[in-house]
């Protein structure tokens, strides 16, 4: 290796252990500036008290009945006597598939128990003169069982000519399909002239739409205490939010709790029953229901302010004897306007960062910030 080799690679060495001390003291420099670096805020203390306020759940609204209409006969719809979205009255007409065979058929087995009945009858006077005849010993035994034999099959005969007659007089009134119960239809599934199938076509969908369900899933922490609205039968206490962020008019009551938890999730399914005169809870509608509730013992309450939500995960800034913020991990409960009820991770009397959140991380000392000043040119009052 020549001599400028040599002094190349003695400069290429030299400038990376000069650059490696570089970055090390730059690094002490920053943690040292870290260190020292105070950051305004305002701070809070984590008090605990009674609470009052409105727990929220999202909700959908659910009819209480509802059923799909489906063709029972087969046949090609000859009338609809409902229009789409109309309020219908329970045993109302809604569609009417060409029942003209199945009254012929009901015609048809009508004739055969006229016919089978007359047999009955025949084979019966037949029968009753055999039994004349052989009290006198002037018959043969043997034609009085045949007559016996006889009758016994008539009456299966008529037996079956009855359950035809069933059967034919079942199908024509099939062939009407009616509402099941008071409610209102949606949009028609088929129209004039469509060939139907029993049990496959779906002809509409009818549903109840005063009272209706609204459904909520509750943690299984909670139920005692929907356990108790449901006892109480408060309504004052119940309150549903519209989509657009209305409230409705009626309240509601717990009417049912459903038997049993979902281990998948931890929750269980709770109705609650709305007045709906004006129809404007519509099924599949998503809402919001509250609760209000009054905690049994003290809650540790907060600024709501202070939380910081990551993608569902609720964290604060807690600041030690050192005057050193943390970050830490918080479970929420009720939100009372401003301030919200922490579940754990806080102690009572702690401190935490509420304003110039922003600018703190896990490490940085934090100062209360002094109140601003007032304006001295602002006018005097």
């Amino acid at each position: 290796m020549n001599k400028k080799h040599l002094l190349a690679a003695f400069f290429i060495g030299t400038t990376l252990i000069w650059q490696s001390c570089g970055n090390k003291d730059a690094q002490k420099q920053q943690a040292a500036q870290q260190a020292e670096r105070v950051v305004p805020v305002s701070i809070a203390t984590a008090t605990e008290e009674i609470v009052t306020g409105n727990q929220t759940y999202p909700a959908t609204v659910k009819p209480l009945n509802e059923a799909d209409l489906f063709a029972e006969v087969s046949g090609y719809v000859t009338q609809i006597f409902v229009t789409d979205g109309a309020s219908v009255s329970k045993g109302q007409k809604l569609y009417e598939i060409d029942g003209t065979r199945y009254a012929a058929a009901l015609d048809q087995a009508r004739a055969n128990l006229k016919i089978a009945q007359s047999n009955l009858d025949r084979v019966q006077t037949d029968l009753n003169r055999y039994q004349a005849l052989a009290d006198k010993d002037a018959i043969a035994k043997q034609t009085l069982d045949y007559a016996k034999t006889d009758l016994a099959n008539q009456k299966a005969q008529i037996l079956g000519a009855q359950a035809a007659v069933t059967t034919a007089q079942t199908n024509l009134n099939r062939s009407t399909i009616r509402a099941p119960f008071a409610g209102i239809v949606g949009i028609s599934d088929v129209r004039l002239g469509a060939l139907v199938n029993p049990g496959t076509t779906r002809l509409n969908t009818v549903s109840s739409i005063n009272p209706v369900a609204v459904e909520i899933q509750v943690s299984e922490r909670d139920i005692p205490q929907f356990v108790n609205l449901q006892k109480s039968g408060s309504a004052a206490q119940i309150g549903a939010v519209l989509p657009d962020g209305t409230e409705y008019t009626a309240p509601g009551r717990i009417a049912t709790i459903d038997r049993a938890v979902d281990p998948q999730t931890g929750t269980i399914r709770v109705r609650a029953n709305f007045d709906n005169p004006g129809n404007v809870l519509r099924a599949g509608m998503n809402l919001s229901l509250n609760i209000k509730t009054n905690s049994a013992t003290e809650e540790i309450v907060i600024p709501y302010k202070a939380v910081q939500d990551q993608l569902g995960v609720f964290n604060v800034y807690v600041v030690g004897d050192s005057s050193k913020a943390e970050q830490r991990k918080v479970d929420l409960g009720l939100k009372l306007g401003d301030k919200v009820v922490v579940k754990s991770g806080l102690k009572v009397g702690e401190k935490i960062v509420v304003d110039g959140i922003m600018n703190v991380q896990t490490g940085v000392k934090v100062a209360e910030a002094p109140a601003a000043a007032p304006d001295a040119a602002a006018p005097k009052k």
